[in-house]
């Protein structure tokens, strides 16, 4: 089928990268159409601002890099071109003004969503963004041509290119359902399996535990465990004991190293510090102390600081006899092995892990088996922890991918010129 002309970009998915993708197309003074398979555009966006909208983070950027993991020199790269303090300009820009709180996380003075979202669609209509909803794009057809479903019926349409950003796995209610993965897959495009990030855990505790004390905060514990090199990870925080596991911030901070270590052996060790301000040896004399009439359990909350929730999983965790033996019992409390058995499933995530492989993309995000087709956002092969890591990844990919659209069509006969510099 005969291109466009002059060019015409789909962005399909209008999330944070699609629709940064879309405002980098239309800066350069290309024509957008922006599909999405939603009544409205951002769900996910909006979702993640409820509570506070954490946006990126302010820590120096080679920390900041470094939370990709082993996609670390990759998103490295979208971040050369949208790194926080742009993407801060950049909501500056908007008219929204931003604050770093005490932990380091970058958030809009007022905390919401929604104005910022606002602002920007106002500006990507103003710059001739022509935005879609409850257009859900079926794949191609055997011209090539890209299908849609939409209020009017089955629609077949022909772009210039295609940036894809179609979100990962989780939160399939607000669109993100990976339900692309058959559809590149089916063009021989190589996707790693979609996972579970920043989820919670699961494990069978006891039903006195699970009804007593599920939904409840497990507070100012360290929690840390083992990886593969034989070196510790650990993280100081809070979670939440659910009636089947752990899940909150803690967890997710920890949860890629727990998963790796699920898939590989069956089950992931987890330990807690449950008083990180006492040493061993502090909680070995207070122990060793005569009770004076006290129960066990008020000693360990009087004296060693446990609140009722650490002391029932103390009992949960560790065998009769340690409970007599205050130097095993102190131990214990210092390191309390918590044994997970599972993850949470893959929709309940906040983020998805998997997606499509770097090598089957350019430096450009452009997919090297379909040419003219680019992929941005949650849809590639990486992850990051909150924090306001993935949003700024996002942004970043959806730049990278509508600086690589502008590139290939000013390679193209009769096409827009080269912009991307």
């Amino acid at each position: 089928m005969p291109l466009p002309s002059p060019p015409s970009v789909a962005v399909i998915g209008a999330g944070p990268a699609g629709l940064m993708a879309a405002e980098t197309l239309a800066t350069a003074g290309l024509a957008v159409d922006v599909y999405d398979a939603m009544p409205s555009v951002g769900r996910k966006f909006l979702l993640a601002g409820v509570g506070g909208m954490n946006i990126t983070h302010s820590e120096s950027s080679a920390d900041f890099v470094s939370r990709y993991r082993e996609a670390s020199p990759w998103v490295g790269e979208w971040l050369a071109d949208l790194d926080a303090t742009r993407l801060r300009e950049w909501i500056h820009g908007l008219g929204i003004d931003t604050f770093i709180g005490s932990s380091g996380r970058v958030f809009p003075t007022d905390m919401k969503a929604a104005p910022l979202l606002r602002a920007w669609l106002r500006r990507l209509r103003e710059q001739g963004v022509n935005l879609h909803n409850r257009h859900r794009w079926l794949g191609w057809n055997n011209q090539n041509e890209c299908a849609y479903d939409t209020p009017q019926g089955k629609q077949r349409k022909t772009h210039s290119a295609v940036i894809l950003a179609l979100g990962g796995g989780s939160w399939a209610r607000l669109g993100s359902d990976g339900a692309w993965v058959n559809l590149l897959q089916e063009r021989d495009i190589k996707v790693r399996d979609l996972l579970p990030a920043n989820g919670g855990f699961t494990r069978q505790w006891s039903a006195h535990l699970s009804q007593r004390f599920a939904g409840q905060p497990l507070k100012q514990v360290i929690a840390s465990l083992v990886l593969p090199d034989g070196s510790t990870e650990e993280k100081r925080g809070e979670c939440i004991v659910t009636h089947d596991g752990l899940e909150g911030s803690l967890i997710y901070a920890l949860s890629a190293p727990l998963r790796d270590q699920l898939l590989i052996n069956g089950q992931a060790r987890l330990t807690l510090d449950l008083a990180p301000d006492r040493s061993t040896e502090q909680l070995s004399q207070i122990l060793r102390k005569p009770r004076g009439g006290q129960t066990l359990a008020s000693v360990l909350r009087k004296r060693a600081g446990l609140d009722a929730l650490k002391v029932a999983l103390l009992h949960e965790c560790l065998a009769k006899e340690v409970f007599t033996d205050a130097p095993r019992l102190a131990a214990g409390i210092k390191a309390l092995p918590i044994e997970l058995t599972g993850m949470r499933p893959l929709d309940e995530a906040i983020s998805s892990a998997g997606g499509v492989a770097r090598e089957a993309l350019d430096q450009h995000l452009m997919l090297k088996n379909l040419p003219g087709i680019f992929c941005a956002g949650e849809m590639l092969d990486w992850e990051a922890p909150t924090g306001g890591y993935l949003l700024t990844a996002c942004f970043a990919s959806g730049r990278r991918a509508g600086q690589g659209v502008i590139n290939y069509l000013g390679r193209q006969p009769g096409a827009a010129p080269d912009t991307a510099n």
